[in-house]
């Protein structure tokens, strides 16, 4: 049988990859209708849109990976071949090696229980080649996409990466058979603002080198405007408008592009002084390092160094930094959820001197909204379940409970329909606003927000702001929150903090802050994150 590898090189000029009227359909429901365009070498072409707008499903089905409950029909003409209408042994003679996948989130793509090594040669070694060969190649590769000391890593296990260097390990792992057409999902979601130009330029670097198409796929505007040549704007399925990345951020012609490119997260709330709700004094985090057979305690990895830190009634303070810098350790303690050194003084309480049984009733006055709430949430809980839990302890009738879930659910602007329905049922946005929802309904006068917004698309994020300021306008409520999007801190935030390498490298005003930086590592943040 003629083999996809056998395939000859498209002749210069002509289109790698041409894709026509994709169409996939759920049942009744068309998830992406009409979709085509054309693919050159060298080219990075960018799919943007809201969460559920249908670009991550429109990339799976290029690779065979769409589940088979969902029709596909079209055209993606890849060297004489249609993608669409290809056999599970075909598929694997295209996955890797014409076509290779960086996938969203690289803690879930990345097999927790294989190291570094195996995770990028295991495709090299099912291909056959020898064991001394394939590592010579990963550790080839590790250089390639940035990874000092590879040698080191090379025995490492994903949990003891940073997530930047998950993402370049993901990459890698993509590089690895040399594909024609690298397929990039969100490979920025989550990343600092340096470290995600760090990713893209190396992605631009390795794409000029080895000649590769690119299909971009990102929530992140600033990113595709500075990186891709191509946008396609998707709208629930449908195309609203492509073509030159220029023509479409100068002059968009659609209202929906319009309203995707709008930046403008409004102004944070002038709060007056009414006094200091969270004091933080000498508040340090450690983690011990253990090592040899017996488990023993060698020595302690300094998280947050020692540092003093005031929150007023109703004001935001903004945390912001690089990845590892000690942002969510620093949550985690205060929300004790970790252990630390130092005062944490809430409503007079120091709650570092408080024994959990102590502490128990008291959670209720701060609450805590992680990164991630697809991971935060019960999967076998619904919304009502999932929002009444916290109040399972408190001395409240059924018909108390109720009305608070309710009150809740309207809070974060969620219909009461959706009490029934699971997180899996739920977009991006949605999932966050319950685990908001989760929060609020113990009337918290402390919130720590965890980066809520990262993986959200801009419109979603706009209306996520809008929410917070709208509750802390409400309820006077206090924010630590956590964001490597200092743009989005700028539009919540009073105060912000920056941390590096565990250490405060500045503590000031927002807007003293954005106007007379007060260090060099302050200024490359917001330069990073200009858009």
């Amino acid at each position: 049988m003629h083999s996809i590898q056998d395939s000859t090189k498209m002749p210069a000029g002509q289109a790698m990859l041409r894709v026509s009227q994709l169409h996939i359909q759920h049942g009744a429901q068309a998830l992406v209708q009409d979709l085509s365009f054309e693919l050159h070498a060298g080219q990075t072409l960018a799919l943007v849109g809201e969460s559920g707008s249908g670009k991550s499903i429109s990339s799976l089905a290029l690779l065979g990976l769409l589940p088979e409950n969902l029709q596909v029909s079209g055209q993606a003409l890849l060297q004489g071949w249609n993608l669409l209408a290809l056999s599970q042994e075909q598929y694997r003679q295209v996955r890797g090696h014409k076509i290779a996948m960086i996938f969203q989130e690289p803690m879930t793509a990345l097999n927790p229980l294989h190291r570094v090594e195996k995770i990028i040669g295991e495709t090299l070694l099912l291909q056959g080649w020898p064991k001394a060969k394939t590592r010579e190649r990963v550790m080839q590769l590790l250089q390639d996409v940035g990874i000092a000391e590879p040698q080191d890593k090379l025995r490492r296990y994903p949990h003891e990466l940073s997530g930047g260097q998950r993402q370049r390990v993901m990459i890698a792992m993509a590089l690895a058979l040399e594909p024609e057409i690298l397929i990039a999902d969100e490979p920025t979601t989550a990343l600092d603002v340096t470290l995600q130009a760090q990713i893209l330029s190396l992605l631009k670097s390795l794409q000029r080198s080895r000649n590769m198409a690119v299909i971009l796929i990102s929530h992140d505007l600033n990113l595709v405007r500075r990186y891709a040549d191509q946008v396609i704007v998707m709208n629930k399925g449908l195309v609203e408008e492509q073509g030159q990345a220029a023509q479409i951020f100068n002059a968009p012609a659609q209202a929906y592009t319009r309203n995707l490119l709008n930046q403008d997260f409004g102004q944070a709330l002038a709060v007056p002084e009414q006094g200091e709700l969270l004091q933080l004094t000498q508040l340090g985090v450690k983690f011990p390092i253990k090592q040899g057979l017996l488990n023993r305690v060698k020595g302690y990895f300094t998280a947050v160094e020692p540092l003093d830190l005031s929150v007023g009634q109703g004001q935001s303070v903004g945390i912001v930094g690089e990845s590892g810098s000690g942002k969510t350790s620093l949550a985690l303690a205060v929300a004790r959820l970790i252990e630390s050194d130092g005062r944490i003084m809430l409503q007079g309480q120091d709650l570092n001197a408080l024994k959990e049984k102590q502490l128990r009733p008291l959670r209720s006055a701060f609450q805590i909204v992680f990164q991630d709430p697809f991971s935060s949430l019960n999967p076998r809980l619904n919304v009502e379940q999932a929002i009444g839990e916290g109040l399972e302890m408190q001395k409240l009738s059924a018909a108390e409970i109720q009305a608070r879930i309710d009150e809740a659910l309207q809070k974060v602007e969620l219909p009461a329909s959706f009490r029934l329905r699971y997180p899996h049922e739920l977009s991006g946005g949605q999932r966050q606003r319950v685990a908001l929802a989760r929060a609020l309904v113990l009337h918290p006068k402390l919130l720590i927000l965890d980066e809520p917004t990262s993986a959200l698309d801009r419109s979603t994020q706009r209306a996520i702001v809008k929410l917070l300021r709208d509750l802390q306008k409400e309820y006077r409520m206090s924010y630590i929150f956590i964001s490597h999007d200092l743009q989005v801190v700028r539009a919540l935030c009073q105060k912000v903090l920056v941390l590096r390498h565990a250490k405060v490298m500045e503590f000031q005003s927002t807007e003293a802050l954005f106007a007379h930086p007060q260090t060099e590592y302050t200024r490359r943040l917001i330069e990073a994150s200009q858009y």
